[in-house]
């Protein structure tokens, strides 16, 4: 698999090409926007791994840009955890998916495999396990035609499991990604939060066998199946 990255910090650079390269990812990088829409335009790759932060055109120019001159690669957005806005927008610009700072190689990795194998040549805004689909712009679930709405952080926690299909993810890792920072590792906010999940996608019409789509992995954490 060949994957260009765009990321002006060395250090997450480093980190994403040694990682990625460990798991026989070919990654060509670029520091800056301008280089990296050049290369895009020039070479074929699988996915595009682009901060939004970067000197000069920022990254969501330079998707904007992309689309326009009909790149049609899957692009995977690089964020601050704070930049919500931003991830939206990158969606709404043509952005498959996103990842926010800090993060781990091997969730980058199932992301970008999971991506490529879905990619059709259109921008992804539907996830769907199952009968389940998760509407990422709208925020909203949806199952055999029936919806409910999600708070913030529900989605945050579904979104999540959802874009790392049959990955086991640990109260530790969800409590960062989706509340921002660090609470009581006794705390139970993460089993609170998936009990309601799982009682709005029971209270859908015929959802009820995809209650069991996220399996509680005993003292570690949660995991979405797509089986």
């Amino acid at each position: 698999m060949k994957i260009l990255l765009v990321e002006d910090e060395q250090k997450i650079a480093d980190f994403i090409c040694a990682g990625l390269g460990a798991k026989s990812v070919n990654v060509s990088h670029c520091i800056d926007g301008n280089q990296g829409y050049e290369f895009a335009c020039k070479h074929t790759y699988d996915a595009i791994i682009l901060d939004i932060m970067l000197p000069g055109r920022d990254g969501l120019d330079i998707l904007r840009s992309f689309r326009r001159a009909g790149v049609n690669t899957p692009v995977i957005l690089l964020t601050a955890r704070n930049e919500l806005g931003d991830r939206v927008q990158g969606l709404e610009m043509g952005a498959d998916d996103y990842l926010a700072k800090p993060f781990y190689v091997e969730e980058l990795n199932a992301r970008i495999h999971a991506l490529v194998r879905r990619h059709e040549g259109t921008p992804q805004h539907v996830l769907e396990v199952g009968s389940l689909r998760l509407d990422c712009i709208n925020r909203r679930i949806d199952c055999q035609g029936k919806t409910a709405e999600l708070t913030s952080r529900e989605f945050s926690l579904l979104e999540h499991l959802m874009r790392s299909p049959n990955q086991v993810l640990t109260r530790g890792q969800l409590l960062e990604h989706v509340w921002g920072y660090d609470f009581d590792p006794c705390t139970n906010v993460v089993d609170v939060s998936i009990k309601r999940i799982r009682s709005k996608i029971a209270s859908l019409a015929g959802a009820s066998k995809m209650v069991g789509a996220i399996e509680s992995v005993r003292g570690t954490g949660y995991r979405m199946n797509t089986r």
